[in-house]
């Protein structure tokens, strides 16, 4: 009589017809058994109405307080309504000579771990290890555990130890979780053996990005557009995806398919500023000037502090030879409060170019502490000291080229004329 209520019960509920299909429940439960409730309690479980299974297993609980898989499904049931305290003083009744004890391990170090205590949580583990060596259940649990700790390297052996029976435990993909913590340690090759493992068993969006991330951290640029792409076309809108397809693209040497990938990116995420960023170097690269100042000046909308965008930009404008646009956005970059010595270096040569050299000075003295040891910066500085006549300080930063490039004939040369001046 209960199966037949039930199985109608549960037939209205998968029709829609909720309400009806609970109230046939209800009527019936009065007249139900001890075990018929325990099942009718799972079935609530089941479909989530965790108040209901409660009312039943607590009431079960206070007539067989010994019976322990109703002391262990109300321990849960308190979990699911997060009255932790109390499932932790319910487990806690269950002792170690019990058969049941493992599972109570493992129930109270899931408590242990939502309460913040891992240590405590990893204890509870490691017992119910050393009790069941061979269960894969808590081989699982230690997995999960070190993975959400982020001690990938601790739960890799946990995954291993079950991969190969079990492809999967409470909807968990165990090849893409060990995907993932060999890719975290640095073991791209391995990764990615797991990686197309699991995306056979299921072809998920945030698998196939893990194993295009993956290949593209290893050097495997191809493999990386291919992930990428299979998961552009099956979520065009995944936004995560575009940079680092756009990049794997730039490192194959595909610039055109690289700046196309990033304008697609900015379609489906128009204020991704890492994006705007990219493309306008990577137009620099393509030769697209134009394009790629009307990219960074984009990032710049989006973060008028970014620093990067800024200096990129100036670097445009020098070369262009528009030294008061270098003047206007440094200045505007500083007046959102950004500091960086590139800034003062730039300044320097766009004064020294309008020939207000006093301002040149004062950038390139500035920028000096940041730069001392790039050579670039000392020939440049060092040639502007002497042209200014500031004879002693360019000998100076020559001095300072030459013990650096002890053969550079050229500023030897210079120190040797300054010499014979002093």
């Amino acid at each position: 009589m209960f199966n037949q209520v039930l199985n109608e019960a549960i037939n209205l509920v998968n029709k829609g017809e909720t309400e009806e299909g609970l109230n046939l429940l209800a009527n019936i439960l009065p007249t139900l058994h001890d075990e018929e409730k325990l099942h009718l309690a799972d079935q609530y479980y089941q479909w989530g109405i965790i108040d209901q299974a409660h009312e039943i297993v607590e009431e079960l609980h206070f007539l067989y307080p010994e019976e322990t898989q109703v002391t262990l499904f109300l321990a849960e049931l308190f979990l699911d309504l997060e009255k932790e305290e109390e499932a932790i003083n319910l487990l806690n009744t269950i002792t170690s000579d019990h058969e049941a004890y493992p599972q109570a391990l493992l129930l109270l170090a899931d408590l242990y771990q939502m309460q913040g205590l891992a240590e405590v949580s990893e204890q509870k583990l490691q017992e119910a290890k050393q009790l069941l060596p061979e269960e894969p259940v808590i081989d699982f649990a230690l997995g999960e555990f070190y993975f959400h700790q982020g001690q990938y390297k601790h739960a890799i052996p946990f995954y291993k130890a079950i991969v190969k029976d079990q492809k999967s435990i409470s909807g968990v993909s165990i090849e893409q979780r060990l995907a993932e913590c060999l890719s975290a340690t640095g073991e791209f090759e391995e990764s990615l053996d797991y990686y197309k493992q699991a995306v056979i068993e299921q072809e998920d969006l945030n698998t196939l990005f893990g194993y295009g991330f993956t290949a593209y951290q290893g050097g495997f640029y191809k493999t990386a557009i291919q992930q990428f792409t299979r998961l552009k076309e099956a979520d065009p809108h995944f936004s995560s995806l575009y940079l680092y397809l756009a990049k794997a693209y730039e490192n194959e040497g595909l610039l055109p398919e690289s700046l196309e990938t990033v304008q697609e990116g900015i379609k489906v995420d128009e204020y991704n500023k890492e994006l705007y960023l990219y493309g306008g170097k990577i137009a620099i690269k393509s030769g697209h000037i134009h394009d790629a100042e009307n990219l960074l000046r984009e990032t710049l909308a989006i973060d008028p502090g970014h620093i990067e965008a800024a200096i990129t930009l100036t670097h445009i404008f020098l070369q262009e030879e528009r030294y008061d646009d270098v003047i206007d956005l440094i200045s505007e970059s500083k007046r959102y409060g950004e500091e960086d010595p590139q800034f003062e270096w730039n300044l320097a040569r766009a004064y020294h170019q309008k020939e207000e050299y006093s301002e040149a000075l004062n950038h390139y003295q500035l920028a000096y502490n940041s730069f001392k040891d790039q050579r670039e910066f000392l020939h440049e500085y060092g040639y502007f000291l002497l042209e200014e006549g500031r004879k002693q300080e360019a000998k100076e930063i020559f001095e300072k080229i030459l013990m650096q490039d002890p053969s550079n004939v050229e500023i030897g040369e210079i120190l040797l004329q300054l010499e014979d001046e002093f």
